[in-house]
């Protein structure tokens, strides 16, 4: 009688090689072959979650920001009729026109280097004398993000309130040392330029404070442990690691004060003295309807100096970027 002989199954590397992937794929189950496709589908949702969540943004920039500067940079080269046309710049080179960039320029510039300079040393005294969740330091960061905020018509209304012919502080300064504060003032270019600071210093508060929170104390210590001094200490280590940050926020207080236009129009109701209520006097002017190209040409002369100084800017904070 012949026994029926079972073969045996081999072991080791040959019988895995023998079995296959479709015997590798039957041990590990159904989990393991569903996982690529799972891990994909995941990753897909995760992608159209992104999508959905920057897409409100993203329209919220088109429709408030990419098509206005396109409408304002095809207007600045066509005429009335819709045609091609360049007489719309011709008034770029006038006296008048000059002046008023010069005057945007000398006015952002000021209390720009004001803002930065007094909002630095603010900076640097919260991080010195305060502790890093400490209640002094979390209100005035807090008041310094309510006034960075604060500007337009209400600003200017403040300061007439306050400094104005019959404001508040005029008639106190009057009453208590016998001085009389000129009236028009907050009309001149100082008093413009010291209404802006008053944006711009917590503006710089609210740039300028991380910076100042990143120098490591060890830095100070290595430089002490070396032989050198506190003047050595911030000239050759303080100083090049913040100048970067200190230019690329004076740079983006530029900016904001070049742009401001509601405060300035409240305080210089009939005078254009800077681009914006240049911009605003042509847009108005019913005399002349070629005004309209020519002030399209201003603000697209505005956006070409806004975007070399935000070029600017990101070049300082790239830089900066390396001590991060």
């Amino acid at each position: 009688m012949t026994a029926a002989i079972a073969p045996i199954a081999p072991n080791g590397p040959a019988a895995s090689k023998a079995a296959g992937p479709s015997a590798a794929s039957k041990a590990a189950g159904p989990s393991a072959a569903s996982s690529p496709a799972s891990s994909a589908l995941v990753k897909h949702r995760q992608e159209l979650g992104t999508l959905a969540t920057t897409l409100p943004f993203f329209a919220y920039t088109a429709c408030f920001l990419l098509a206005p500067t396109v409408i304002v940079i095809i207007g600045a080269f066509q005429d009335r009729s819709g045609g091609f046309t360049l007489a719309n710049f011709h008034k770029m080179f006038e006296a008048n026109t000059i002046a008023a960039f010069g005057t945007s320029i000398l006015v952002s510039v000021a209390s720009s280097l004001i803002g930065a300079v007094v909002g630095a040393l603010a900076s640097y005294a919260l991080v010195i004398g305060t502790k890093p969740n400490g209640p002094l330091r979390r209100m005035v960061s807090a008041i310094s993000s309510v006034l960075a905020q604060f500007g337009g018509v209400m600003l200017a209304f403040a300061f007439i309130a306050t400094l104005g012919i019959n404001g508040i502080g005029t008639m106190l300064i009057k009453t208590l040392t016998g001085y009389t504060v000129n009236p028009n003032w907050l009309s001149s270019l100082p008093g413009l330029v010291t209404v802006y600071c008053y944006f711009q210093i917590p503006l710089m508060i609210i740039i300028f404070l991380p910076a100042v929170d990143s120098i490591r104390p060890q830095w100070r210590e290595a430089c002490e442990s070396l032989g050198g001094n506190t003047f050595q200490y911030w000239t050759r280590v303080a100083c090049p690691i913040l100048a970067p940050r200190f230019i690329s926020a004076f740079l983006l207080l530029f900016a904001s004060a070049f742009s401001a236009y509601a405060t300035a129009a409240a305080l210089f109701s009939q005078r254009s003295i800077l681009v914006p209520l240049m911009i605003q006097g042509a847009m108005r002017n019913e005399m002349d309807p070629n005004q309209q190209g020519f002030a399209q040409v201003l603000a697209f002369a505005m956006i070409i100096v806004v975007a070399i100084v935000m070029l600017l800017s990101h070049a300082v904070e790239k830089r900066a970027g390396r001590w991060q």
